[in-house]
């Protein structure tokens, strides 16, 4: 599987190009609601009560992408390697401690699996081995935290839209989910977080395994990471065990599309 996996993301499945129709599906789509809205007139819209609450609510919280959908292909600043922090900064969990990641991560995370399921027409699993083996994306980025600080590293992983090409995502996919291993502070919910099509198919939205050259640490989020570099820190789900595309957040924890958010953060985290 993993020299199909291979042949398929560098050459092109010339039987199928359902996903590359995908891709182009999403800016054309997005494009035209963009222009939909400034036809119709963004203020008069705005003034209308059913228009308010439609946009208030988790379905449409893809609002300022909307809005904002040229800027959407920017990239993120990178950086000179004589920028990188000496010490990546870690937050959040740093050490899980639930048994079935203890027992991967003592293992070397030779039994870990990245599943990618959902609203895809070819759900599969991937071992650590195989993420590797496929074509990868270094770039040095800053990570900036809610909190107020900020940090240079930089990170090397799977770009997010080539696996997501692989599974071959349904029209219906409008959310990427990050299922992570870890309860963060103890909390009764595993942490979670999730993007929209546009930022999961952004160039610089990986997949992370190595981190400065090494690979993640633990404290950082081995094996796997999600870096949206366009997004704040909280966005950057560690410890990712699963990737669910689905339609909305209803049934997911609080409904609101992230650890965070169900507690209060906005889902829309641009910087």
């Amino acid at each position: 599987m993993n020299k199909l996996i291979k042949e398929k993301l560098i050459k092109g499945d010339s039987e199928d190009q359902q996903p590359d129709r995908y891709r182009r599906k999403i800016l054309s789509g997005l494009g035209a609601l963009g222009a939909g809205l400034m036809l119709g007139g963004c203020d008069r819209l705005s003034n209308n009560k059913a228009v308010q609450q439609a946009v208030g609510s988790v379905e449409n919280l893809t609002r300022k992408a909307q809005r904002l959908v040229a800027s959407r292909q920017s990239l993120a600043q990178e950086f000179d390697a004589s920028q990188i922090a000496p010490v990546f900064r870690p937050n959040g969990e740093i050490n899980p401690q639930e048994a079935d990641y203890r027992q991967m991560a003592e293992g070397q995370f030779v039994d870990w699996r990245l599943r990618i399921d959902g609203l895809v027409s070819q759900p599969m699993e991937l071992s650590l081995t195989q993420l590797r083996d496929l074509p990868s994306r270094t770039q040095i980025t800053r990570h900036d935290c809610v909190e107020g600080w900020s940090c240079i590293g930089q990170w090397t992983g799977a770009v997010l839209g080539d696996l997501l090409d692989l599974a071959e995502p349904q029209d219906n996919a409008r959310f990427v989910v990050f299922h992570c291993a870890d309860h963060t502070f103890g909390g009764s919910d595993l942490y979670y977080e999730s993007l929209d099509m546009i930022e999961a198919y952004h160039p610089q939205t990986l997949l992370a395994y190595d981190l400065n050259g090494e690979a993640l640490p633990i404290a950082n989020g081995a094996p796997l990471r999600l870096r949206a570099e366009r997004q704040l820190g909280y966005k950057q789900a560690k410890y990712v065990m699963r990737v669910e595309l689905v339609d909305s957040f209803k049934t997911l924890h609080g409904g609101k599309g992230g650890y965070w958010e169900d507690r209060g953060y906005n889902w829309w985290a641009g910087i």
